[in-house]
């Protein structure tokens, strides 16, 4: 059973949820050092062609795959993800006409819309078919704990969006104490760059967060919709890291929201599931609209009656962003 995204995780305050970040304390040790092990003892395969990584420091909810369309169109380059969620291990090139999110995974399914992604559970052999296949460079979607394969430039995203005591590395507690896969200083020790992800409606980063990247370039994007969203009033649900920024997301944009339904990430929704959300849109008159990501992962006949309302990585200096991804190229 998956289970939602804690909110406590993303708060400063060390007493919200003090219990359960004590109990799982001892759990967090033996996560960071089992992750800063398996750094340690890789043995990175080279594919013969630039690796560019779109990592983060945090479990779920950054916003890695806007940015990893964005710099995947900008390089004309091919995808690689570990398709969670998929059946299919892989090494397989997706098929959005022959494969289903159930093959592939959802966020591999959406994207391969309009650019090539391969699927592959051993990151080392979805990058080596990727390369023979005639891949000029490969964005490599999540991956900056993983070593098996050898990166020409590392990325870390991170969340940007501070409000009142929400911070994106919580008081800094690795999972499952917190939301990190590792330390910070430890994760930005491997970084290159970091690229600082905003909601359109925020004038500026936090001088406090900018401060935690001192000496590595950070690049700011915004995550911008690519459409309005759907007139009328809406009933929202959605299956992400971070649900109730997809609310915020919607509201900022205009949307006439009457009610939002969080789901854990990666959520398979069930024919029930989505009865109760077509249930509760009539109480309102109201359409439904979900993420890209989640739309992906509905059967066939509920596409027809649900939105999906597209958001994209747009970077405030294309100039720095080049400068950046001219090292690897």
């Amino acid at each position: 059973m998956k289970l939602s995204t804690p909110r406590w995780w993303y708060t400063r305050d060390a007493k919200v949820g003090a219990v359960t970040r004590l109990v799982l304390t001892p759990a967090s040790w033996i996560w960071a050092a089992a992750t800063a092990r398996r750094i340690a003892n890789g043995r990175p395969v080279d594919p013969g062609v630039p690796v560019i990584c779109v990592g983060n420091l945090t479990v779920g909810g950054a916003g890695k795959t806007p940015v990893v369309r964005e710099l995947a169109r900008r390089l004309g380059g091919a995808v690689l993800t570990r398709g969670y969620g998929g059946a299919l291990a892989g090494p397989v090139k997706v098929d959005p006409a022959a494969h289903a999110a159930a093959d592939v995974g959802d966020e591999p399914l959406m994207l391969a819309q309009d650019l090539d992604v391969w699927v592959s559970r051993d990151r080392a052999a979805g990058a080596v078919a990727a390369s023979r296949a005639g891949a000029r460079a490969i964005v490599m979607d999540d991956g900056h704990q993983n070593p098996s394969v050898a990166k020409t430039l590392s990325l870390v995203v991170v969340d940007g969006e501070t409000r009142h005591d929400e911070w994106p590395f919580g008081d800094g507690r690795v999972f499952p104490a917190g939301p990190m896969r590792e330390p910070l200083k430890v994760g930005l020790a491997r970084a290159d760059a970091v690229v600082l992800l905003l909601p359109a409606d925020l004038d500026a980063p936090d001088p406090a967060l900018l401060r935690q990247f001192a000496g590595l370039p950070v690049l700011i994007a915004r995550l911008t919709p690519a459409a309005p969203p759907p007139a009328g009033p809406q009933v929202a649900f959605a299956g992400v890291g971070k649900p109730w920024k997809v609310e915020r997301a919607l509201q900022a944009a205009g949307c006439d929201l009457r009610d939002m339904w969080p789901f854990p990430d990666h959520h398979a929704y069930a024919e029930a599931e989505l009865q109760r959300l077509a249930a509760r849109a009539a109480q309102y008159g109201a359409g439904l609209v979900t993420t890209e990501k989640d739309w992906a992962r509905l059967p066939a006949a509920w596409r027809e009656r649900v939105a999906a309302w597209p958001v994209r990585a747009v970077f405030e200096d294309e100039a720095a962003l080049d400068a950046v991804l001219a090292r690897a190229t």
